[in-house]
């Protein structure tokens, strides 16, 4: 409906008079003694009005009475208000603008400013709702491209965790582990993570990161596949040579992950190659490649280097046998396997039961 009335609230009949001749020949003019007649043709007119004049003072409600019955109801901000008063006080003029008029007007009155503060408001009050319009539209469209957006990164996503267990079972097979292997990674990583992010927010881990370093770890041994059969399966112990040889498989991971694998996420991306080449540092910097010592070594590295450290013990290999979960416990406190961080040890300590749990739920089968 066309806005093409004005509402006049104004108890003396001369200025309604004046007011009313200003715009009658532009607008429909509808004219209220009071406030509360002025509310009736409000509610019943609503849609074609486009401004509304108030008088300040006027019997049964008086303009003040009008406007906090009117906020009550949400009104104030669908349509323009200008308030009328015979007194100049900085109070009041504070009090008007706070319920939401848009100007003043003030008697007696001077005919061409009362028009143009008129058309002036009723031409803002228009843009803004336009541009209110507008941007309520841009929100909706936005929404629309964002759930777009959501359902091509789910696919996308899914993916990525095809092809990561497509590449992390060809891992497992090559290296004669169990299936179990990686999805014990997995879990563990989750878990351990999950700790750090309680106990160290410093770390600035949130669950969506732990998801994605739990897709990442799945590739932590990638770069074993281009070790030979004869080492990698070797049942004694390793020669200095093959051993440095079994070293480089972190950096060979990281470059198959740089220059083989096409992941569409970036975040997982970045955390597949930071794991791969540093999952063997340890915190005294006395691991591998790198030598990266203490916070050099991100947390993502630290998280999966300790649960690969604990599936590695407590899971049957080729040269050793399976350790129980507490032994393993133990020796990793203990430093058998390198130096790991106090906080890490801190949060793996937290998770202990759990970790026993996990190894219950995917062990390996005989």
């Amino acid at each position: 409906m066309k806005r093409d009335t004005i509402l006049i609230f104004e108890d003396n009949s001369i200025d309604r008079a004046i007011l009313v001749e200003l715009f009658r020949s532009e607008y429909k003019i509808l004219e209220a003694e009071n406030g509360k007649e002025g509310l009736d043709l409000l509610k019943n007119n609503l849609p074609s009005i486009a401004i509304v004049l108030l008088d300040n003072i006027m019997p049964v409600m008086d303009g003040f009475a009008v406007l906090e019955y009117l906020k009550e109801k949400n009104i104030l901000t669908k349509i323009p208000f200008i308030m009328i008063t015979g007194e100049s006080s900085a109070e009041m003029e504070r009090k008007g603008y706070e319920y939401g008029i848009i100007s003043y007007v003030k008697k007696p009155y001077q005919p061409e400013v009362v028009k143009q503060v008129v058309q002036n408001a009723i031409g803002w009050f228009k843009y803004k709702m336009q541009l209110e319009l507008m941007v309520k539209k841009q929100n909706i469209n936005m929404q629309k491209q964002n759930s777009v957006l959501r359902q091509q990164t789910k696919k996308l996503n899914h993916v990525n965790e095809i092809l990561i267990d497509s590449l992390s079972n060809i891992v497992e097979f090559r290296n004669m582990e169990s299936k179990q292997h990686i999805k014990r990674i997995r879990e563990y990583s989750l878990c351990l993570g999950k700790s750090v992010m309680k106990l160290y927010p410093e770390y600035e881990l949130t669950p969506e990161k732990l998801i994605q370093i739990g897709w990442a770890s799945s590739l932590h041994d990638i770069g074993k596949i281009a070790i030979p059969d004869s080492i990698i399966l070797k049942p004694a112990k390793l020669t200095k040579d093959e051993f440095e040889l079994i070293k480089s498989h972190t950096t060979k991971g990281a470059e198959i992950i740089q220059h083989r694998v096409r992941l569409n996420d970036r975040a997982i991306f970045d955390y597949a190659y930071d794991i791969a080449r540093h999952h063997h540092e340890k915190y005294d910097g006395n691991g591998y490649p790198d030598g990266l010592k203490g916070d050099e070594i991100s947390i993502a590295a630290q998280i999966v280097s300790l649960v690969d450290v604990y599936d590695a013990l407590t899971s049957k290999r080729v040269y050793k046998i399976a350790y129980e979960s507490d032994k393993a416990y133990q020796m990793i406190l203990n430093g058998h396997s390198g130096v790991f961080s106090p906080k890490l040890l801190k949060a793996f300590t937290e998770v202990k039961p759990r970790f026993e749990s996990l190894l219950d739920m995917y062990r390996d089968e005989e």
